[in-house]
């Protein structure tokens, strides 16, 4: 079957454009039909790129959220995995399709032209970091599919860290989710714990703002 990334309507015979063009768009749906059937969601990819190259990986973002009783809508997946593991699961990603986009030390996107996928966003951590995260982590299934998110803390922590580090960008988006998690599960946000949280990845200015909106 012809790689859906390399078809090339000039390629294919016919007696003339129009006959080569269905030729083409032909190919095109036979090729998404089999990726589909082959894994029908994107959690179905990831999980097998995961076990294929023995990596290790935690979901973040919209999904870990929604875990935490929050309601969010998200139109990408995201995880943190250490850049050796990304590295290892890239050229299965590639083989599906993905393509990265923006790229910076510290985080990846993939890209995708897929109907029925979404774009991956993957945060780099050390493997330090990451075997504390995992080792407090809960399983959840999706699709089927197994998964680990952060603990609660965890999870706050990572967004305070990402806003203070681009508040410009993050702040409207990983704020709310503070917020909403916050009610959600019941923090006490005045406690000494939660203040400690939020100064030790955050700042002083954050930790005020969530406790006005809480």
């Amino acid at each position: 079957m012809p790689d859906i990334g390399h078809l090339d309507p000039a390629r294919y015979p016919g007696d003339g454009k129009r006959k080569k063009a269905q030729a083409f768009k032909d190919d095109k749906k036979r090729c998404y039909n089999d990726n589909k059937m082959k894994y029908p969601t994107l959690f179905h990819l990831i999980s097998a790129a995961v076990e294929e190259k023995k990596v290790s990986c935690v979901l973040i973002g919209g999904f870990a959220v929604n875990y935490y009783k929050v309601s969010r809508y998200t139109a990408v997946l995201d995880f943190l995995i250490t850049k050796d593991d990304f590295k290892k699961i890239l050229v299965l990603l590639e083989q599906e399709g993905y393509r990265q986009g923006y790229g910076h030390e510290v985080f990846s996107r993939l890209r995708t032209e897929s109907d029925y996928l979404l774009d991956i966003d993957f945060m780099f951590v050390d493997r330090e970091t990451l075997d504390k995260i995992i080792k407090d982590a809960s399983q959840i299934y999706i699709a089927g599919e197994k998964f680990l998110v952060p603990s609660l803390e965890h999870l706050i922590a990572l967004k305070l860290h990402a806003i203070k580090h681009n508040p410009e960008v993050r702040e409207d988006r990983d704020l709310p989710d503070i917020v909403n998690m916050a009610r959600s599960n019941g923090l006490d946000t005045e406690s000494p714990g939660f203040k400690k949280l939020c100064l030790q990845y955050g700042t002083q200015e954050l930790y005020d703002k969530i406790v006005r909106k809480v």
